[in-house]
């Protein structure tokens, strides 16, 4: 393996993934980056640091570009592939962590492709304005309203980057132990009112097709689910370097990621695809004990 290259790798892979949402897609950006790097004069390369984020961001541009019909055409909501939050090496700056947030990917499939690049270059990677522009092929300026416009779009969930880890997961612990008692009350105090949840199965695997909106939908569809179908394992866990939720019910794997903000759960995402769940944990880790009984 060539050892300039294996030195970026996990740094490149950080940065397909955040463009694409999508781990496999990232891996398959990064190799071909990988071989282009073999065919190349390395005597040319002043920074290799500088051309391979180049070449991956070009690349993961072209795949994003031709992924966004797909996911139109996708059955049921498309959501991104979560992740171990530690796959890409330490989150070092409070940016790195927000910009790996599942709530923020999620949405950032609403930026168009040059938004998002931009967004992902300057608050992940810090880069300047005039190499953003030397990567995406358009002037400086066009740039900085492509930055301008993503971090406006996304600025209106700021609250949820104030939240410590050790609240958030104690918050799920407290949803978690809500839903299997069928505290009606308990859920209805943790769900903002523009509550909605997503449920990825790809058409593989049974899952709403539509997202549900508002607090009374989502609570009559939690409810409703676990009243139905049998609750066989559950536990907190990590995903794309937050607290989230494993749990297989009705002999079905899922992993929830919720957006949280200001103390209230804003969204639920339920990932059921069998074909995402292959980059996460599913091991419990440790988290703090609620002040009333646990649901375990």
């Amino acid at each position: 393996m060539d050892e300039t290259f294996e030195e970026h790798r996990r740094l490149l892979l950080g940065l397909a993934y955040r463009l694409l949402g999508s781990m496999w897609d990232a891996e398959d950006v990064v190799q071909e980056a990988f071989l282009r790097w073999l065919r190349t004069d390395r005597s040319q390369i002043r920074e290799p640091r500088s051309y391979l984020v180049t070449v991956v961001s070009r690349l993961a541009l072209d795949q994003l570009r031709s992924a966004r019909a797909t996911r139109e055409a996708y059955t049921g909501p498309w959501l991104p592939e979560p992740v171990d939050g530690q796959a890409f090496g330490p989150l070092e700056t409070a940016e790195m962590r927000d910009t790996l947030s599942y709530a923020t990917l999620h949405m950032m499939e609403r930026l168009s492709p040059p938004e998002r690049a931009v967004f992902v270059l300057r608050e992940a990677f810090d880069l300047p304005y005039d190499q953003v522009a030397e990567i995406l092929g358009s002037p400086a300026a066009t740039c900085r309203q492509w930055h301008h416009r993503a971090v406006a779009y996304l600025a209106r969930d700021s609250e949820r980057f104030t939240a410590e880890p050790s609240d958030h997961a104690e918050l799920l612990t407290r949803f978690l132990a809500a839903a299997r008692d069928g505290d009606l009350a308990a859920l209805t105090e943790l769900l903002a009112e523009d509550a909605i949840a997503y449920n990825d199965g790809g058409g593989k695997v049974r899952a709403a097709l539509r997202p549900i909106t508002g607090r009374d939908d989502v609570l009559a569809f939690v409810i409703g689910l676990l009243s139905r179908f049998p609750l066989q394992e559950v536990h907190l866990t990590q995903a794309n370097g937050e607290p989230a939720i494993w749990t297989v019910i009705g002999g079905q794997r899922q992993l929830a990621t919720f957006d949280v903000r200001a103390g209230r759960i804003h969204a639920i995402f339920g990932v059921l695809n069998p074909d995402k769940l292959t980059r996460i944990r599913t091991t419990a880790c440790s988290s703090p004990r609620p002040r009333h009984r646990a649901p375990w």
